[in-house]
C-alpha cells in the first residue's frame, strides 16, 4: 500500500512523525509538509506567487518534502507534480482535536479534503492539544475502520483521539463553542478562547463523543450543498 503523509503543524511537528511511523507499518510512505505551522489556515491555496519546495531526510526511508506554503498545497504538489499515486491519504497527527465547526478552519482536514476531491481514500487524525497520547490508538482507529470497511463506503474521514479512549463511535459534526475574545500584545492582535465539547449535548456528535472519552470517526463530505424538499 503507497500512502502519502500531510499535516498542517509542520514538518518537525511530533505528531507528523507518530503518523508517519505508523504507516510504515502498513505500506510506503511518502510525506509532504509545510515548512512552517499552518494550524487554521482551512482549504487556502497559494495562486498568486510562487513557493519553494526542498527535499528532507527527516524521516529514514521516506521519500519527504518540505513546502513553503499550505497543507492544501503540501496534498497538490504530490497530487499534480509529483504525480504520486497513492491508495491513501494520512494527515495529521493534528495537536488539538478538530470537530464541530473547528473542522472549517482546519488544515488537517483541508488536506484531506484535497485527497478526497480525486477520489482518494483520506483520513484527517487529530488528538488533544495537550498530550499525544493519542498515537498509541491510531492501531486501534485505523483497524476499526478497516474491519468496517469505512473506506469502501466514503473516501473522507475525521478522527479524533482522546487520551485513554473508552472505545470508538462513528459520528457527526457536532458543536464548538468557544469563549472568543481579542488580545492586544504590542501591536499585535491575537484570537484567543477555550473550547466547550460538554456543551453540544447530541449523542451522536464528534465532540460528545470525544467529550464522553470516545475516539470519533465521522464521514465528511466536499459537497456544501443543503438538500432541501421542494
Amino acid at each position: 500500500m503507497r500512502i502519502l503523509v500531510a499535516n498542517d503543524d509542520g514538518i518537525n511537528a511530533p505528531g507528523l512523525e507518530a503518523l508517519v511511523e505508523f504507516a510504515k507499518t502498513l505500506g510506503e510512505v511518502m510525506v509532504v509538509a509545510p515548512k512552517e505551522e499552518q494550524s487554521a489556515k482551512s482549504q487556502s491555496i497559494n495562486v498568486r506567487s510562487g513557493f519553494s519546495v526542498e527535499r528532507s531526510n527527516k524521516f529514514s526511508g521516506v521519500e519527504s518534502y518540505v513546502i513553503d506554503s499550505t497543507p492544501s498545497d503540501c496534498v497538490r504538489f504530490a497530487i499534480y507534480y509529483l504525480k504520486y499515486d497513492f491508495d491513501v491519504l494520512f494527515t495529521g497527527l493534528n495537536r488539538g482535536y478538530n470537530s464541530g465547526e473547528d473542522i472549517l478552519y482546519s488544515g488537517t482536514v483541508a488536506s484531506a479534503s484535497e485527497g478526497a476531491l480525486v477520489n482518494k481514500p483520506s483520513i484527517a487524525f487529530s488528538t488533544s492539544p495537550k498530550t499525544f497520547e493519542g498515537k498509541a490508538y491510531l492501531k486501534d482507529a485505523y483497524e476499526y475502520i478497516e474491519k468496517n470497511e469505512l473506506l469502501k463506503k466514503h473516501n473522507f474521514w475525521n478522527v479524533n483521539i482522546p487520551p485513554s479512549p473508552k472505545g470508538i463511535k462513528i459520528t457527526r459534526q457536532g458543536l464548538t463553542c468557544f469563549d472568543t475574545y481579542f488580545e492586544k500584545r504590542g501591536g499585535l492582535y491575537y484570537q484567543l478562547g477555550d473550547p466547550h465539547f460538554e456543551n453540544d449535548s447530541n449523542v451522536d456528535s464528534d465532540t460528545k463523543a470525544i467529550h464522553d472519552g470516545y475516539i470519533s470517526i465521522t464521514p465528511l463530505t466536499n459537497d456544501r450543498t443543503m438538500y432541501f424538499k421542494k
